[in-house]
């Protein structure tokens, strides 16, 4: 039984390694994090970004994500949802002023916007939680890789696998970002660096809200 749960394992993580690295409101939320808030906001934010894939994989383990899928109208509220909030975001990006992006000692930015741990665990936390693509993600490759034998308890703990995965990826990205030679070359550009964002957040938003259920 090891080692079939090995292979589920691998199997998953297979998959879910492409879907880690692809670009997404995931990684441009961390990335700006990074570029305007500096690292400790950033590394915070992919941690909220990680819980959300387990609140994902929670809900698929216990069938609600069959349900979501095949209700138009719970689809549809999750959708508009994420919506909102990656239009909401977006739009207080390009509002957003000039930042000071040098560092301190430890890649934080000098100022940092003073933005709260909560707030930026929670940004990275709803960017993920609110986009509905994961119902059917977790969904097609749990229905494919995973034997419906296994113990809930086992699945948890793929998910828990995922989700640990997910979190050093973007931790990574953060501080690969936050680097003062990284960070050297977005110093002049803060402005354009939201305004960048805040398009990719309103493109994802508008991408978003065309998509159905199928």
């Amino acid at each position: 039984m090891t080692h079939q749960y090995l292979l589920e394992l691998a199997s998953l993580m297979a998959i879910f390694a492409f879907a880690i690295v692809s670009p997404g409101a995931d990684l441009a939320m961390v990335m700006r994090q990074s570029l305007v808030h500096g690292r400790r906001q950033a590394i915070i934010t992919s941690f909220g970004i990680g819980t959300a894939l387990m609140f994902h994989v929670t809900y698929t383990i216990l069938g609600l994500g069959l349900i979501i899928s095949q209700s138009i109208t719970l689809f549809n509220i999750v959708k508009w949802c994420g919506v909102a909030y990656l239009l909401y975001i977006g739009v207080k990006a390009l509002r957003a002023g000039r930042a000071d992006l040098s560092v301190t000692a430890d890649g934080d930015a000098a100022d940092a916007r003073h933005q709260s741990g909560l707030r930026a665990y929670g940004l990275g936390f709803a960017a993920n939680a609110l986009n509905p693509k994961p119902v059917f993600f977790f969904l097609s490759i749990f229905s494919t890789a995973v034997s419906a034998h296994t113990p809930m308890l086992m699945k948890f703990g793929y998910g828990l696998v995922m989700a640990s995965c997910l979190i050093a990826w973007f931790v990574g990205v953060s501080i690969f970002l936050t680097t003062p030679r990284m960070r050297a070359a977005f110093s002049r550009a803060s402005q354009w660096i939201d305004r960048a964002s805040g398009l990719v957040f309103i493109a994802l938003g508008l991408k978003l809200a065309v998509q159905k259920a199928s």
